[in-house]
């Protein structure tokens, strides 16, 4: 069976067709191995990915601008239509401009956990795959990651990230964390139909697949009260807890206006591109190649048959105005819905916007990611928790992880030396902790280079100390030992 897309079409082009799933291989009733109690919420989650998959794939399109040509038929040819392709980049400009804001730098742990946590987040490499969960959950609303040892090198712990649209969860109201989830590993290439998945419940996590011919499950107990997978999740709300996406239906109608407005551009362009050359009272069919008649130098049109001389008009050309200030207007609507200046939209306004009106663009995204922050920062805690605990780490240490962000708003250089230092002044302490050197500028890289450093230079100066007063000692050994050769006395006597 061919794969096909959201919409039910086939798809043929071969690299479109790697990126889709088939929906109906998830139709699963049996499954060796799986506990009858845990069969029902497996098949929930296969109906929950099932239901969003078409939702989740079209933001990806839109994502990717591989969104399709939506406009009235009768004011666009048809071969214009066919040619129309996607040039508006809106929803990935969405997405983009607040993953930017969402820099993760490492946590902040107890010095017994330090080391252990930092060899997680570099094994991991976190410092590139949380910003992929990032991007994935603004498209999606919501990206998951799965916590689990490496069946290939036991003690190695997996932390890694999962797009929704490989994936799927049932949220726990009550405890307000996942109740369950899965994610899709494996799939036919050919026909995109699903040949892997893995089931995470409280307790054990169900590794599944069809090579024998049969749907077939190998039970990996956890030992956990919850799903080591946990979910990044944008704007969260109560009556949709797993987040929304960045890329609205707003967003994606606003995207469609404009690909219709520039189809409506190149179209009038181009009726437009050749002259429309009217000669009233001349026959229609005047000469065997009227265009050869257009670009030639001279011309000449006999009169008619009753002696009249033809005139001639020609159309002026359509104003692409219309269409430039449609495209602002639209343009400005995206704006107003993802608070991103429209200069970054690629429109120019007539009136450039001050310094004040683009700082305060600015500060509406630096807002909202730094909410986002608090959100992913809580996630990423409670996964790297999971971690820790796999490797038996002390509860009770675990609530002083605390995640390292960039800073999300651009400060010159000038004014944070300005606030260092009117800090430093007034409180030395804070100024010289991990949290003053970051509002600073500093990066968390920077800062533990600069500690190393500082504890290079204060076991440099332990020596130095030691050295002295070891030449002290010395000095002092041979000075007594030359008064108590001069005087013959012990040097205690003396």
């Amino acid at each position: 069976m061919p794969a096909t897309d959201h919409n039910g079409l086939a798809i043929t082009n071969p690299a479109t067709q790697d990126a889709y799933l088939a929906v109906q291989s998830a139709n699963i009733t049996r499954i060796k191995g799986v506990e009858d109690d845990d069969m029902p919420t497996i098949q929930k989650l296969l109906t929950t990915w099932r239901d969003h998959y078409a939702r989740n794939m079209l933001r990806a399109e839109y994502y990717q601008a591989r969104y399709r040509y939506n406009g009235v038929a009768y004011s666009i040819p048809k071969q214009m239509r066919a040619l129309a392709k996607p040039m508006i980049g809106w929803p990935n400009k969405a997405v983009r401009a607040l993953a930017d804001l969402n820099v993760f730098e490492g946590f902040d742990a107890p010095d017994p956990l330090q080391a252990q946590v930092d060899e997680l987040v570099d094994d991991n490499a976190w410092d590139t795959d949380v910003s992929e969960a990032i991007t994935s959950a603004y498209i999606h609303g919501c990206s998951f990651i799965t916590v689990c040892e490496d069946p290939d090198e036991p003690g190695r712990i997996l932390m890694l990230p999962r797009s929704a649209d490989w994936s799927a969860g049932i949220w726990d109201r009550r405890r307000r964390r996942l109740g369950s989830a899965l994610t899709i590993t494996d799939k036919d290439d050919r026909t995109g139909r699903i040949t892997a998945f893995t089931a995470w419940l409280p307790g054990k996590v169900y590794e599944i697949d069809d090579s024998e011919g049969q749907w077939t499950a190998r039970t990996i107990e956890t030992h956990l009260d919850r799903p080591s997978v946990v979910p990044l999740v944008n704007d969260a709300q109560s009556y949709h807890p797993l987040g929304n996406s960045r890329i609205t239906r707003t967003l994606m109608n606003l995207t469609d206006f404009g690909l219709r407005t520039m189809v409506r551009m190149e179209a009038t362009a181009e009726f437009y591109a050749a002259p429309r050359v009217w000669f009233i009272g001349a026959s229609k069919k005047f000469t065997d190649d009227t265009w050869s008649s257009i670009v030639s130098v001279m011309n000449g049109m006999p009169a008619n048959k009753n002696g009249d001389k033809p005139t001639m008009q020609q159309l002026q050309q359509a104003s692409m105005t219309p269409h430039a200030d449609m495209l602002r207007t639209i343009a400005l609507m995206v704006s107003s819905e993802t608070d991103i200046p429209v200069n970054d939209l690629g429109i120019t306004m007539d009136n450039p916007a001050s310094a004040e009106a683009m700082a305060e663009a600015e500060r509406k995204l630096s807002r909202t990611a730094d909410r986002q922050n608090k959100r992913f920062g809580r996630a990423l805690k409670e996964a790297m928790s999971i971690a820790l605990a796999y490797q038996g780490a002390d509860p009770d240490a675990l609530r002083e992880l605390r995640p390292i962000w960039a800073p999300v708003k651009e400060t010159s250089d000038a004014a944070r030396a300005d606030w260092y230092q009117k800090v430093a002044s007034t409180n030395p302490a804070f100024a010289d902790s991990d949290v003053g050197l970051t509002r600073a500028g500093l990066t968390w890289d920077e800062i533990k280079a600069h500690r190393a450093y500082e504890r290079q230079q204060r076991t440099q100066q332990s020596i130095d100390e030691l050295r002295a007063k070891l030449t002290i000692a010395k000095t002092d050994g041979k000075e007594a030992e030359a008064n108590e050769q001069q005087t013959g006395q012990p040097a205690a006597e003396q």
